[in-house]
């Protein structure tokens, strides 16, 4: 990857995860607050949403822009002599040392996958907004099925010390989600989780891909 490449991927990354915390921060807070073992009310409900954005806002936006830095040149030097069998494959690698989550392996192959896909049909690469309707799609997907990971992370966080959760055990603490709540509390806060994450994929990738092209 070139080095003007590399600064566009820094900048454009760096712009996309400001413009998404400072937009979607609410719905992350009620998300949160929904998943809580005290309850939506209990948890502050809709009190406060808007609290400690500005320290999310300034953080997003070095963890984006090496979010993208890392996932571009991966992807880059992992699609030198590979085979579109194993395109995929990249991407999920690609994400992964961007960011080792399990959210970011299932969205971004995803959100590659539809774009090629789209590109394919039309006959040319997708512009920025189709790019960003690409991301929201790949970004409800992955936010649907990773939400019950997502409730352990929310439990083990707000898990009083001594308690089992408190040993940040994920198995532990969706085996507690399940037998006490079942698969309506493994899936607690799915739809405003996939309509954030879905918004979010939207402003994010459409963002990074516009200021991407922008600056290139």
């Amino acid at each position: 990857m070139e080095p003007r490449e590399s600064w566009a991927a820094l900048a454009a990354g760096g712009v996309a995860g400001v413009s998404v915390d400072l937009i979607l921060f609410p719905l992350d807070t009620v998300k949160t607050r929904l998943q809580s073992p005290q309850g939506f009310r209990k948890a502050g409900g809709f009190r406060g949403i808007y609290a400690g954005v500005p320290s999310t806002a300034i953080g997003s936006f070095p963890n984006a822009a090496a979010f993208f830095v890392t996932y571009e040149y991966v992807k880059s030097v992992l699609h030198r002599g590979s085979t579109p069998y194993l395109t995929p494959v990249t991407h999920m690698v690609a994400a992964s040392f961007g960011e080792v989550i399990p959210f970011s392996l299932v969205q971004f192959p995803l959100w590659e996958s539809l774009k090629d896909l789209w590109s394919w049909k039309q006959g040319h690469v997708v512009d920025s907004w189709q790019s960003a309707v690409c991301g929201a799609f790949a970004g409800g997907f992955a936010a649907a099925v990773t939400t019950p990971l997502d409730v352990a992370k929310t439990r083990i966080m707000l898990a009083k010390a001594g308690s089992t959760n408190a040993s940040g055990n994920v198995l532990a603490a969706l085996g507690g989600v399940w037998r006490t709540q079942g698969l309506s509390g493994l899936f607690a806060g799915v739809v405003p989780r996939m309509t954030a994450i879905s918004l979010g994929g939207f402003i994010f990738l459409g963002t990074y891909e516009k200021t991407r092209q922008l600056l290139l």
